[in-house]
C-alpha cells in the first residue's frame, strides 16, 4: 500500500460530533484494495460512528473521506461504490431469499433475465443454493446473515461495511462463520471493512485492525502484530490478556533493554526508545510467564516477580492461575491445561512468577 492506486479507501481527518460530545477526532486511516480490515474496540469507541461516514450514513463534523482517490464526504449512501450489512437480518419478512436477495436489483430496474442470472450467481457464492424459495423464517441465524450478504453483494460493490454482522450468532457459529466471511471475501476479491469488539473475531478475519476507542484511532497493524507487539498501553490491555506493571524507567542499557522500577522489583523489558525518569508500563501475556517455586532461580534471560499463589480457573482448554503481588496487585499466568496431573500450586504457596525478557513490551503511553 506504498502507491496511490492501492489504496481503496483513505479517511484524512475524519472527526464526528454530536453537539459537546466528540464521537470521532481527527482520524486518519488507509485501507487496502482487497484487504479484509477490521475496526476494533469497546463499545461506544466510535467504530460504527466511522463505517456509517464511509458508508453515507452520518454526516462527518470535518474530514476527508477518499473512496478510490476521489473525495465521497459529500455523496449519499447510493451514490457510494459501498453496500452495508448491518447487525440486525432486517429481512422483508414477507418476501422468499429470492425476493429478498433480488429486490436492489429490481428497484435498479434490471430485466428478471438478468436479476436471475446475478441471482444464481450469488446464492451459490454464499452456499445457499436451492434455498430462493425458502422464507427467512424458515432459515437459521447464519443462514439469514447469509441472505443478508447475498443481497449487498449482488449489488457488486466496491466496498462491502459490515457492521457487527456475526453479533447475533452463537460462539460456535460465530467462529464458523468468520472462517467462511474470510474465504468469501477472498473469492469476491474486494475490500471488506468489519466493525466489531469481539478480538477473536477480528483477529480470525482481519488482514489488519484499527483499534478504535474514545474516538481515537489507537494503533493500527496486522493481527499479529497489534497482539504481539503492541506500541500502546491500551492495546495491551485490551487486546487478549497481559499484565500490566507500572512504574518509572530507572536505567537506559546499551544492549537494547530498559530497566523499570515497578516497586516491588526491577524488571528488564526490550527497548531502544525511553528515558531515564519517566513514568512508563511494563505488559507481559499471561501465556508467556510461568510459575516455579519460590527458592527456585529463574533463567539468565528471564524475569522474575514473588507473589503468593491465590486460585486455579479450570477453562478447559486453557488454565488461569491468579497470583497476588506484595502491593496488593493480582497478575495471572495462562496455560494449556494438564488434566492428568495435580496442581502444582495451592493457595497461599510463596510463589516466583518468570517471563523471558523478550517477552515484555514497554509503554510510555
Amino acid at each position: 500500500m506504498n502507491e496511490t492506486k492501492d489504496i481503496a479507501i483513505e479517511v484524512v481527518g475524519l472527526s464526528k460530533s454530536y453537539g459537546p460530545v466528540r464521537a470521532l477526532r481527527s482520524v486518519d486511516i488507509a485501507i487496502g484494495r482487497n484487504e479484509y480490515f477490521v475496526l476494533l474496540g469497546p463499545s461506544g469507541g466510535g467504530k460504527t460512528t466511522l463505517l456509517r461516514m464511509i458508508g453515507g450514513f452520518t454526516k462527518p463534523t470535518a474530514g476527508r473521506i477518499l473512496l478510490h482517490g476521489v473525495d465521497v464526504a459529500h455523496l449519499p449512501p447510493d451514490k457510494r461504490p459501498t453496500c452495508m450489512v448491518f447487525q440486525s437480518y432486517a429481512l422483508f419478512p414477507h418476501m422468499t431469499v429470492a425476493g429478498n436477495v433480488g429486490y436492489g436489483l429490481k428497484l435498479k430496474g434490471m430485466s428478471k433475465a438478468e436479476i436471475q442470472v446475478r441471482l444464481d450467481a450469488v446464492l451459490e457464492m454464499v452456499g445457499l443454493n436451492g434455498y430462493q424459495a425458502r422464507m427467512p423464517w424458515e432459515l437459521s441465524g447464519g443462514q439469514q446473515q447469509r441472505v443478508q450478504l447475498a443481497r449487498a453483494l449482488v449489488l457488486e460493490p466496491e466496498i462491502l461495511l459490515l457492521d457487527e454482522p456475526l453479533a447475533a450468532l452463537d460462539e460456535q457459529l460465530r467462529k464458523d462463520m468468520c472462517i467462511w466471511l474470510k474465504h468469501l471475501q477472498e473469492r469476491v476479491g474486494i475490500t471488506f471493512i468489519h466493525v466489531t469488539h469481539n478480538q477473536e473475531e477480528a483477529m480470525s478475519v482481519a488482514d489488519r485492525i484499527a483499534l478504535i476507542a474514545d474516538g481515537e484511532l489507537v494503533e493500527c497493524g496486522d493481527a499479529r502484530q497489534v497482539y504481539r507487539t503492541p506500541a500502546r498501553r491500551f492495546t495491551a490491555s485490551f487486546m487478549g490478556e497481559s499484565n500490566l506493571l507500572d512504574g518509572t524507567v530507572a536505567e537506559v542499557s546499551g544492549d537494547g533493554t530498559v530497566t523499570v522500577d515497578v516497586g516491588i522489583a526491577r524488571v528488564a523489558v526490550p527497548s531502544a526508545d525511553a528515558t531515564a525518569g519517566i513514568q512508563a508500563a511494563v505488559s507481559v501475556r499471561s501465556e508467556a510467564m510461568r510459575l516455579i517455586p519460590r527458592d527456585q532461580a529463574q533463567g539468565a534471560d528471564e524475569q522474575a516477580l514473588d507473589a503468593i499463589y491465590q486460585e486455579e480457573i479450570y477453562l478447559g482448554l486453557m488454565t488461569r492461575q491468579i497470583m497476588a503481588l506484595p502491593n496488593g496487585q493480582t497478575i495471572s499466568v495462562r496455560s494449556v491445561s494438564d488434566d492428568d496431573e495435580a496442581p502444582a500450586f495451592q493457595a497461599g504457596d510463596a510463589v516466583r512468577v518468570v517471563w523471558k525478557t523478550a517477552a515484555g513490551r514497554l509503554h510510555l503511553s
